[in-house]
């Protein structure tokens, strides 16, 4: 047997499509929109991040185009040595003005900004208690530490008293991490209940809110925002690439911890900076939320009438809090067939399966859209009702 034919690797992909989880990466011809030419074909967009239909608004385009004549394409660097342009440090300052925060620091993208804070902030000696739902990214951070790891099931607030009360006296620093928005249900953290847990026990808390951002709160916020939590969260996570419309990731809050992370964040240490464009288009877009609450009314008017739609139709939407919509189908082969066929009908919904959500919750996650229209989201129910119908989902 010839060992460079990864002969493992063609058996793993052979039992995906067995299992019949096997896809193939789509192909989108054009601009992240409503309606976009996946494949080939025209669809209704039900699948992407861009919350508030910025990533191809005008505003945020020109944005970018200018910023390139000015600066370049690239940073060129990382930023402890020539990456830190100027324009960098102005979305930081308008950031940490927009969230009502001391200082933001940005990253190259959201995942980079866990991966990067976490390990930063805590140490052998410290224990950090995670949520059991959080995202990967979250999960990789904390790998990454040297501090010990518990984990508190799903929201639950008594699961996660017990285990303070049981660990944090062994313990220099206790960090409690939490998504704000969970991707895959929809569904709020607890938020003011683990800030006051953190307060009592005297940990600190860091919540990574890249749903919520641009969604939650006065003008998208976000979720501490939501909450009326500002001073009392420890680390807040927003994210560029999703209601923003851009790329990038941020940790905002004390300007200690900026200068520490300066030292110790190895994405800022060991990875090129932002480029220009991404910077300059996700401060015009930053700009254009605190003008106007326009985007994020708009937003969930269409969540709240696409969820009401579905819901009559007899789906199982789960209990989500927030524009992401989850059609829970269970079985992952159905799902993708779900999914499948809702393609060939016109409306693009990435099946979610294992094990990116448990084994038997697989389900279609649908991402509503500021930009999406009315028609757009009656062509989409429709097209639910009648596949839903013909796999006897319905």
């Amino acid at each position: 047997m010839n060992q460079h034919e990864l002969t493992y690797l063609k058996e793993k992909i052979e039992q995906l499509k067995a299992d019949g989880v096997y896809r193939e990466l789509p192909v989108n011809y054009g601009p992240c929109d409503n309606v976009i030419n996946l494949n080939g074909k025209e669809v209704v967009n039900l699948s992407s991040n861009n919350y508030l239909g910025l990533a191809n608004h005008p505003r945020v385009k020109d944005a970018a185009i200018e910023a390139v004549k000015t600066y370049g394409a690239g940073a060129g660097a990382v930023r402890t040595i020539v990456g830190n342009y100027d324009l960098i440090g102005k979305l930081e300052d308008l950031l940490a003005e927009f969230k009502h925060e001391e200082a933001v620091m940005c990253f190259q993208s959201g995942l980079n900004c866990n991966i990067g804070v976490i390990q930063a902030i805590v140490d052998k000696g410290d224990l950090i208690i995670s949520d059991a739902l959080n995202h990967a990214s979250i999960i990789d951070g904390v790998r990454l530490s040297k501090a010990d790891k518990a984990i508190f099931r799903h929201s639950d607030m008594a699961h996660l008293e017990e285990i303070l009360k049981d660990k944090r006296d062994q313990y220099n620093n206790v960090l409690i991490i939490t998504d704000g928005v969970f991707s895959m249900d929809g569904d709020l953290a607890r938020l003011p209940d683990i800030v006051a847990l953190a307060e009592q026990y005297h940990c600190m808390t860091y919540v990574d809110d890249a749903h919520g951002s641009g969604v939650l709160g006065e003008s998208g916020r976000g979720t501490v925002d939501h909450f009326g939590l500002h001073g009392r969260v420890d680390f807040i996570i927003g994210t560029l690439s999703k209601a923003i419309g851009v790329v990038g990731g941020y940790v905002a809050g004390k300007q200690e911890t900026k200068t520490w992370l300066s030292h110790r964040a190895r994405p800022l240490l060991f990875s090129t900076a932002l480029p220009p464009a991404a910077t300059a288009a996700a401060m015009e877009s930053v700009k254009m939320l605190m003008e106007s609450t326009e985007f994020t009314d708009k937003l969930w008017d269409n969540a709240k009438y696409f969820k009401s739609k579905l819901g009559k139709l007899g789906f199982d939407t789960g209990h989500s809090e927030t524009p992401i919509t989850p059609v829970i189908i269970g079985n992952e082969a159905k799902t993708m067939q779900f999914s499948k066929a809702l393609l060939e009908a016109g409306v693009y919904v990435s099946g979610i399966v294992f094990p990116t959500v448990p084994k038997g919750t697989g389900r279609l996650r649908c991402m509503i859209s500021a930009s999406h229209t009315r028609e757009n989201l009656d062509f989409a129910v429709d097209a639910f009702a009648r596949v839903g119908k013909s796999l006897g989902i319905i």
